[in-house]
């Protein structure tokens, strides 16, 4: 079987990616295709689900092509994709009822305080192990049928959105959904999917009744929630389709908990953090749904076919690399490469902390209303000295979320295993470990997200036979050590609670600075532009 890999679709915020692997967990076709970001209003986002279909079928398709590979040679494939963006379409025709509200959407915010303030908050955590927030998908799915206007949406036919609902006429799902049911005609998604969507119990590991209720989503509008690795597969692409075969289908996990699979995080205890847009840390809590006292999220890390589900802990960063792309905008800085030669020519901040709580903060404050401050600047402040600052604040954002992690599961971080583009950064790089105080490990490959999702599929199919193939796989490609003492990161880290407090609650309005929406592009960038 030297000549067959497994493919995955990575379908991400700023746009799709194919990749293919081979049995080394190595690449061997690589593809990609940006999506237009849609902002109708201040604080929405959207995207549009035909154009993310037609681009994943062309990266597939070109992937192939330029790698000289048949799709013949695809023993399965996996998808991962942006969490909690929602998508309802018309089940008779196959076309969405409106744009995709996306993970970063905040036009339910007044929905969500109205959650708040009726004393259902703990309701929803228990349940779920979500925060209720509008980043989730159960107010993004109410917000469609309440607002969408169909007509202008080419669904086959008008009428209230609701009762189409209640009548089983309309479909929803994350981006997973979206994709699987374009690829085999099956609507499903995987438990990692729908422990995002703060409508399904995590517990009990099915679609919450009182839930469903609360968002006035009827349970016929759901997909069927499968293993993130199936051996009963979620079903087959048509091969009178536009790849001429019957490939397999079998692996699906919402891109953190990809990462957190493509970093073989398979055992409690494991860990890693992705930086890109923002930065998600995960830590693998085992059969365990911990739940949290210091605000993480307790979601599914991943489900294999026949097991028991494996639960994570979450910290949710809204803004790390999005900071640097500020900069950028500003004209701190030419471009993102910069920001490590710009830092390392000052030996400090001089007292100077940036909270980029561009578009709120998420964990472990959860304050919607927090925006972006810098405090502590004299006249004697440069621009070296902000742009050290600002990526202080993405070490000292991972301090915040690796504290909490260890104070909610008690387990001590040894060792934290990192991904995404930022970390191409050495000195960033080096400055976590510096602000932690804790080992980092980056590996060779560092597509980790697509890679979790081929891994899962491939698990499913006997491409790959056991976790220990993957295991083996893993490879470093630089360790990072604490290089300066714990009470000197202690003192930097010092003052950093007092920054926060300072930007909390700041926006009073009812609408979301815009400004942010542009990032995620930044993640490309990252990929491209970090190399110091």
């Amino acid at each position: 079987m030297t000549d067959t890999y497994v493919g995955s679709i990575d379908q991400g915020t700023t746009g799709t990616r194919f990749m293919v692997f081979d049995h080394s967990g190595q690449v061997v076709a690589n593809a990609y295709q940006k999506h237009e970001q849609i902002y109708p209003n201040p604080g929405w986002v959207e995207h549009d689900p035909i154009e993310i279909w037609e681009n994943t079928k062309e990266v597939i398709t070109r992937g192939l092509e330029d790698a000289g590979l048949d799709a013949s040679q695809l023993e399965a494939l996996g998808v991962t994709n942006q969490r909690e963006t929602t998508i309802v379409w018309d089940e008779a025709s196959g076309r969405p009822v409106h744009n995709a509200l996306v993970w970063q959407d905040r036009r339910t915010t007044d929905r969500v305080e109205e959650i708040q303030e009726d004393g259902k908050v703990e309701m929803i955590r228990e349940k779920t192990g979500l925060e209720c927030d509008a980043y989730f998908s159960a107010t993004k799915v109410e917000w469609i049928l309440d607002n969408a206007e169909p007509l202008k949406m080419q669904a086959s036919r008008g009428g209230d959105l609701q009762d189409r609902a209640e009548d089983g006429e309309l479909l929803m799902g994350t981006i997973d959904t979206w994709i699987i049911s374009n690829l085999t005609g099956n609507h499903i998604t995987d438990v990692t999917n729908a422990s995002r969507t703060m409508l399904y119990n995590i517990k009990d590991l099915e679609w919450d009744d009182e839930l469903l209720e609360e968002f006035n989503v009827p349970r016929s509008m759901l997909p069927e929630v499968r293993p993130s690795s199936d051996e009963e597969l979620y079903g087959h692409t048509d091969e009178d389709g536009f790849l001429g075969e019957e490939i397999p289908v079998a692996g699906a996990l919402g891109d953190q908990q990809a990462a957190l699979f493509g970093q073989t995080g398979f055992d409690r205890g494991d860990a890693k953090n992705t930086y890109g847009t923002g930065s998600f840390y995960l830590m693998n809590t085992g059969n365990d749904a911990v739940s949290s006292d210091h605000g993480l999220l307790t979601t599914i890390g991943f489900q294999m076919s026949g097991e028991p589900v494996q639960y994570a802990l979450e910290g949710s960063i809204f803004v790390t690399g999005a900071a640097i792309e500020w900069m950028e905008d500003v004209d701190l800085i030419n471009n993102a490469a910069q920001t490590a030669e710009l830092a390392s020519s000052v030996d400090s901040t001089d007292g100077v902390y940036m909270v980029p709580a561009f578009t709120g903060l998420g964990a472990p404050h959860w304050d919607g209303r927090a925006r972006g401050t810098i405090v502590g600047m004299t006249r004697g402040t440069s621009k070296e000295h902000i742009v050290r600052a600002t990526l202080e604040s993405i070490a000292y954002q991972t301090r915040d979320v690796a504290e909490a992690m260890e104070a909610d599961s008690g387990i001590e971080t040894t060792s934290l295993r990192v991904d995404g583009g930022a970390v191409k950064n050495n000195f960033l790089t080096q400055l976590q470990s510096d602000i932690i105080q804790t080992e980092i490990a980056r590996p060779v490959v560092d597509e980790t997200t697509a890679l979790g999702s081929a891994y899962a599929a491939g698990l499913a199919v006997g491409y790959w036979d056991t976790v220990d193939q993957l295991r083996d796989n893993w490879q470093v490609d630089r360790e990072f050590s604490p290089e300066i003492p714990s009470a000197e990161a202690d003192e930097m880290y010092e003052r950093w609670d007092d920054a926060v407090e300072r930007s909390k609650n700041w926006a009073q309005e009812e609408w979301v600075w815009t400004h942010y929406y542009r990032f995620p592009s930044m993640e490309a960038q990252l990929t491209s532009l970090f190399s110091c």
